[in-house]
């Protein structure tokens, strides 16, 4: 991935109109990046989803209104747990990458399932959070703060649904195959990984900016729209 980053930078910082980089251009085989179509399919989804979860914090900073509550704010400890369990999820794709390098596939199925297990987790620890926000009588409605929480958490979620759907795929066709044919999918599973890392920065990203911080940034947005 720290390659991927460093040849698009490098690209993107290239000057086509100089003598010496169109000699290079001219040499070129067509072929910039060596990514397969699950990580380019990925990355499209970067693009998309990047562009709605802005446009979702945007609107949570400017909808926050001088008069916003800040003594009762949000604080659960099921957050965290919920944080821990993303940051499980990328260290077992951590390891199932690692594994892939060594040709030690006997550890691949298993942290497989567990990356799916944990995944689920995740999303069933959320919903029963929204259960007990309801309960406590904090709802869409209730102010600014909250119904961001849910737009911003649902949205989440349904892309986690979605890179849930694709690991069952995954999964199922790499637990039918051998020890030595794992390897052949190899650009499914790296995908996967990327995706579930991108996951993790989305989450990490809300997480600052709504429960960390978010004495900080209400207080950064009134002043803001004062």
């Amino acid at each position: 991935m720290s390659k991927f980053i460093k040849k698009l930078f490098g690209t993107l910082s290239d000057k086509p109109w100089e003598k010496e980089q169109m000699e290079s251009d001219n040499n070129h085989k067509g072929k910039t990046f060596d990514i397969s179509l699950q990580t380019s399919a990925v990355i499209v989804i970067f693009g998309v989803s990047t562009v709605l979860f802005t446009l979702v914090v945007t609107g949570y900073l400017y909808s926050i209104p001088v008069t916003q509550d800040t003594e009762y704010l949000l604080k659960p400890n099921l957050l965290w747990l919920n944080t821990l369990v993303l940051l499980y999820v990328a260290y077992f794709f951590n390891k199932i990458t690692n594994d892939l390098k060594k040709n030690n596939f006997e550890k691949i199925k298993k942290n497989l399932l567990i990356v799916g297990f944990l995944s689920y987790a995740f999303l069933f620890g959320q919903i029963f959070f929204w259960f007990q926000l309801m309960e406590n009588g904090n709802y869409v409605s209730t102010n600014n703060y909250f119904s961001s929480f849910y737009i911003f958490t649902a949205l989440h979620g349904l892309h986690l649904l979605g890179g849930l759907f694709f690991w069952g795929k995954v999964f199922s066709k790499v637990n039918k195959l051998k020890k030595e044919q794992i390897i052949n999918s190899q650009k499914s599973i790296d995908a996967l990984s990327l995706y579930w890392t991108f996951l993790l920065i989305v989450w990490f990203v809300f997480f600052l900016i709504m429960y960390v911080f978010n004495d900080t940034v209400i207080a950064w947005c009134r002043a803001l729209l004062g």
